[in-house]
């Protein structure tokens, strides 16, 4: 069983930055894929970005290339996804969730929330002109 507490949503005018952070609680430590969401009003829910945690190893959605990075610390307990040059289109409720790898090799997450059995109650963000 995992457990996600997403933080660090808030507002934010274009052009700023935000980072937000995801506490992941397991009961024992396996190799998983966690991976940051997002979902607009009115539109379907799109992965941004990718954490292999063991290796970590990480996949970005062509929208969000060259503005955010994800990255864990060293209890990989938590999974922070830093978001800069934000654009009005990053706009929307951004949820943490994980998927132990021998499920599905973790590239394959951003394309498919289905793999996900674990997810956060999410964290909203607002980018404003």
């Amino acid at each position: 069983q995992v457990q996600l507490v997403e933080s660090g949503g808030g507002s934010v005018q274009a052009g700023g930055s935000l980072r937000l952070s995801c506490e992941v609680s397991r009961v024992t430590y396996k190799a998983d894929c966690v991976t940051w969401f997002r979902q607009a009003p009115g539109k379907e829910r799109e992965g941004v970005a990718t954490l292999a945690t063991e290796v970590a190893k990480t996949y970005y959605a062509d929208s969000v290339k060259g503005r955010f990075t994800i990255s864990q610390d060293n209890t990989k307990n938590f999974v922070y996804l830093q978001m800069n040059s934000l654009k009005i289109e990053d706009t929307g409720m951004y949820y943490c969730a994980d998927y132990e790898l021998w499920r599905y090799p973790c590239y394959q997450g951003l394309a498919n929330p289905k793999n996900f059995p674990y997810w956060g109650r999410g964290t909203q963000v607002t980018v404003s002109p």
